[in-house]
């Protein structure tokens, strides 16, 4: 599931939308031209040029940063850091500058989100270099057609392999931190090539089975979040030593099992981040947020307001209620006021 390519003779399109700037560039309205290359902030020399040779596919690579962003922020809503962004640079601050799980989980996020944006624009037809995976085909074992336009993930994989771990490459490979970043990249990418779905179409007379044809599917970019995220929650401490004649992220600690290429790993212990610290960008603390005052998990009051404490106001809250269906055919809905206590981090 792999197109090889060097570095020298990438043929895809696009650029390496490393973390920091994810923001930047999904806050770019839409690349036609050449000129809009130049203006992307965060850019090496050659990827302007590729940009420049390859515009069409910098509006995938847009909708991939957005969709990270998205993600992570859906990911983490719950969490004491919840993917704020930043109008400076990095956009998620010094998190992603740091080897922790949080920066791991960005990484990996990132380097899915790219893959994905771009196969789904090829199987879109919006890219004139790909389309659908025209390598399945035929009937399979289990006796249905191979047909329909199958996700072509090898070209997506392969673009996101050529750009995202292009700067962890291109210097400085064989440091903990380039290594840990190239893993997790990795990782991300293997969350969707690991969770492809068969998806079928029957056809006959009345809806019968006679012929079923079938292609292969990206997993809905949720599921990828959520298996990164179980990901993160699993993630291996680790560090560099010497195995053999090349270096190589080992478990810290020996009595953990080696991780795997699906694991994330990180080199740094993450910080509370329970405090607001002016001179660290995007550790924006938690007081304000809001709590769950039940619970006994991260979102509870007790771990969300580092034992700060919490202010208890009742709000007014407006639903949807009574719903009836109504032939044919719409469902009609009062809607109900009710006063409920809403609890925020002191």
């Amino acid at each position: 599931m792999e197109l090889k390519s060097n570095d020298d003779d990438v043929k895809f399109c696009g650029i390496k939308p490393h973390p920091k700037y994810l923001a930047k560039l999904s806050s770019v309205g839409s690349i036609s031209d050449e000129e809009t290359c130049e203006k992307l902030r965060g850019l090496i020399q050659r990827q302007v040029q590729i940009c420049k040779r390859n515009v069409e596919v910098m509006d995938a690579v847009r909708r991939g940063a957005q969709l990270a962003i998205d993600e992570c922020q859906y990911q983490f809503r719950n969490r004491r850091w919840n993917c704020s962004t930043l109008d400076s640079m990095p956009v998620f601050g010094k998190v992603v500058t740091q080897g922790t799980r949080e920066a791991a989980f960005v990484y990996a996020l990132s380097a899915a989100s790219v893959a994905y944006a771009v196969t789904r624009a090829c199987s879109s037809g919006e890219l004139e270099k790909c389309g659908c995976d025209r390598n399945v085909h035929g009937v399979s074992p289990q006796g249905f057609q191979w047909s329909g336009c199958s996700d072509n993930i090898a070209y997506g994989v392969a673009f996101s392999q050529s750009f995202v771990d292009a700067r962890e490459r291109g210097k400085g490979q064989s440091s903990s931190r380039a290594l840990m970043n190239l893993h997790n990249n990795e990782a991300g990418r293997k969350a969707i090539l690991n969770h492809m779905r068969v998806d079928c179409k029957c056809h006959g007379v009345s809806g019968s089975c006679e012929v079923k044809t079938c292609w292969k599917a990206m997993p809905p970019f949720r599921k990828v979040g959520n298996v990164i995220k179980e990901k993160f929650d699993g993630a291996t401490e680790v560090e560099q030593r010497k195995v053999g004649t090349t270096r190589a992220l080992v478990p810290r600690n020996s009595q953990f099992k080696p991780h795997t290429d699906e694991d994330l790993v990180y080199l740094d212990p993450s910080p509370d981040f329970c405090e607001h610290d002016p001179r660290t960008p995007g550790m924006l603390g938690t007081v304000g947020r809001f709590c769950n005052k039940t619970s006994k998990a991260i979102d509870g009051c007790e771990l969300m307001c580092c034992g700060r404490g919490f202010h208890t106001q009742e709000v007014e809250v407006v639903d949807r209620c009574s719903c009836k269906f109504h032939w044919c055919c719409y469902v009609k809905c009062k809607q109900c006021r009710k006063m409920v206590e809403m609890h925020t981090c002191r």
